[in-house]
């Protein structure tokens, strides 16, 4: 569920949540314990900050004889736009966005099964995709660990699918087990098995990818930042199928991590035990023990302000290829913490990960 509010006009519970590729509002009946569906979408609505990531937002407002709600919604090929409306029944009321180049061409959301559970992600193609043409292809996974690939317009400063697609690549976005959409037992289907049941759904998804249009496979990276970064230095140590990678915030040892970052709560109910009591189960998900085994060249980016993935996590990756004569750079910048925010910055990344595609896999 990604918002819940009360609808006192109707003494029901209001909610919205993200179910598989799509959006749901629905109402919830406490006394009756029923529940109804008003509506579903390929879109991201929110009616403030983002998809409940704000304390005390909700998905629509509403309004006070429950008749009228308003909403931000946008999707993939969508800018935001205000929708207005009775709930199940909005439309756009402004068109602000309506001038924005667009850096991408059409979305495709695909499913597959992976170890007997669906897992959904999305294709987005260049601008100017033609059907059956070969593209290269970047794996995009997200950060979180619980998180996922929303049905959102890609812009803004971490908006690195539009760069990709401007430049002619196809960006796949795959929600693995860990991520929103699938229910709350596969949100936990990673807790303790961190890079190995969600690297497998994202590799059968890349086959199913395969299935769907031409892929080159000598024309496929992969890029993630925080957790995706993690899963990139991750992926590279299991597999020799990506061509090119890109790491952002990556982390490369849980064991160094636990006591070098300032939000380690979360990670004993991922691991079940601090890294004192079961140092095994960090260690055995922890790439930079398996780091023999990468041949791929990989760029790792990180801010020297960042205290929830410290840079020292990406510089011992760097480290580890350069003197196992992997081709590798490492670019920090100065004054950035997890995100980054000054401008000049944010377009210098996006000028990097792109140039470094480029070099490895055109």
């Amino acid at each position: 569920m990604t918002t819940i509010a009360w609808n006192g006009s109707s003494k029901k519970i209001l909610a919205t949540e993200l179910a598989g590729d799509r959006m749901v509002i629905a109402t919830f009946d406490p006394a009756a314990k029923a529940q109804r569906q008003l509506w579903s979408g390929q879109e991201t609505i929110y009616a403030s900050g983002f998809a409940g990531l704000a304390p005390g937002d909700a998905g629509v407002s509403v309004s006070r004889d429950g008749k009228l709600a308003a909403t931000i919604r946008q999707s993939i090929t969508a800018p935001p736009e205000i929708a207005l409306g009775p709930l199940g029944a909005m439309h756009d009321v402004t068109a602000a966005n309506a001038h924005l180049r667009r850096l991408t061409g059409p979305a495709r959301s695909l499913t597959w099964i992976s170890e007997g559970q669906t897992v959904q992600g999305w294709l987005i193609f260049p601008p100017d995709a033609k059907p059956g043409a070969r593209y290269p292809i970047v794996t995009y996974v997200h950060g979180g660990p619980a998180f996922a690939h929303y049905p959102l317009y890609p812009s803004g400063p971490f908006a690195f699918q539009a760069s990709l697609a401007a430049r002619g690549y196809i960006v796949f976005e795959p929600n693995p087990r860990g991520s929103y959409g699938q229910g709350e037992a596969f949100t936990r289907a990673n807790v303790k098995d961190f890079g190995y049941g969600d690297l497998r759904d994202i590799l059968v998804g890349l086959d199913a990818v395969g299935q769907t249009i031409p892929v080159d496979p000598k024309r496929v990276g992969i890029f993630g930042w925080s957790y995706g970064g993690y899963m990139t230095m991750w992926a590279l140590t299991q597999t020799n199928r990506f061509k090119a990678a890109v790491s952002g915030a990556g982390l490369s040892d849980w064991l160094s991590y636990y006591g070098t970052n300032d939000i380690d709560t979360w990670m004993i109910p991922y691991f079940g035990a601090s890294v004192y009591d079961d140092p095994s189960v960090y260690a055995k998900s922890s790439p930079i023990n398996y780091v023999k085994a990468v041949k791929t060249p990989a760029l790792m980016v990180a801010g020297d302000r960042d205290a929830e993935v410290p840079v020292t996590q990406s510089y011992e990756y760097w480290h580890a290829l350069r003197d196992l004569g992997v081709p590798t750079q490492l670019v920090i910048y100065p004054g950035e913490g997890h995100l980054f925010y000054k401008p000049a910055d944010q377009l210098d990344v996006a000028r990097r990960i792109t140039a470094w595609f480029d070099k490895w896999l055109r």
